[in-house]
């Protein structure tokens, strides 16, 4: 079985380079990668034995996340079609367990993510010993099988025919937060399954923000969205953080920008591992 995965990227080169790598390790491997870079010009690829193909989507949005993924499927050659993101290492048997899945079922299969921390990244032997060196995600380790609302698109597979009837990402919603949570919510309405499978992807750390501050306009106006459409607060986590630092005005059916963060406070917020 033939499978296009595809990725979506923005000053990730080294990032991108150790998914290569990770992908040269499958058994079996992927007929194609596509990369799809927002706003950047492609990279230079290291040689890889399966073909490689580069396009931009430029946007007067800095990550026009959902339309860069749309322009993936679009590119893509197999129908079957995995979805990883650009800083994620893939497990050796992680195509193996996809094509089981894509034999089995015509669903939107979820993956499993792993975080490899900053001292991991530094580690000679990191790729024989990836397990080893990843942390579980804390709130889906113990989820045999993820709800909806606990999808994301870090590592994700499904049928071009199921990502159309699905509607594809919404491109309303713009720059970071809350549109996979929608592309899921239009699967359940749909009544296109989701099933849950160990193909494992490992994240390479790099730094983020908890809160993530550096989104935070861009988070305000995708729950907004979210809110009109489904008529519920997405990423209630993080706005309970931003209303708790006094950035939001947040209500049950209102939410409104009072304040920038500042820069020490963004600082304060860096993850450090």
């Amino acid at each position: 079985m033939d499978i296009s995965l595809v990725t979506i990227v923005k000053n990730r080169r080294t990032a991108l380079v150790n998914m290569v790598r990770g992908l040269e390790r499958c058994t079996p491997k992927p007929a194609e990668l596509v990369v799809i870079h927002m706003n950047e010009e492609p990279y230079q690829m290291p040689s890889s034995t399966f073909p490689v193909k580069q396009q931009v989507v430029n946007s007067v949005h800095q990550l026009p996340l959902a339309a860069a993924r749309n322009a993936a499927v679009s590119l893509a050659s197999c129908d079957q079609v995995i979805f990883l993101d650009a800083d994620c290492i893939p497990a050796p048997d992680f195509l193996s367990l996809y094509i089981e899945a894509f034999s089995s079922a015509d669903s939107l299969i979820s993956g499993r993510v792993r975080y490899l921390t900053a001292k991991a990244m530094e580690k000679n032997d990191l790729f024989e010993r990836l397990m080893e060196y990843s942390i579980a995600d804390p709130i889906r380790e113990n989820i045999d099988q993820y709800p909806y609302e606990l999808f994301w698109s870090l590592n994700f597979g499904c049928r071009k025919t199921t990502f159309k009837e699905i509607g594809g990402f919404d491109e309303l919603f713009i720059g970071y937060g809350a549109e996979d949570t929608d592309f899921a919510f239009s699967a359940k309405a749909k009544a296109i399954s989701m099933i849950t499978i160990s193909a494992t992807a490992f994240h390479q750390y790099h730094p983020s923000y908890d809160p993530p501050m550096n989104h935070l306009l861009d988070i305000i106006s995708n729950a907004k969205a979210f809110r009109e459409k489904w008529g519920l607060w997405p990423m209630e986590g993080w706005l309970s953080k931003f209303e708790r630092a006094g950035l939001i005005k947040w209500s049950k059916d209102s939410l409104e920008l009072k304040r920038m963060p500042s820069a020490p406070e963004i600082e304060t917020a860096l993850k450090l591992t």
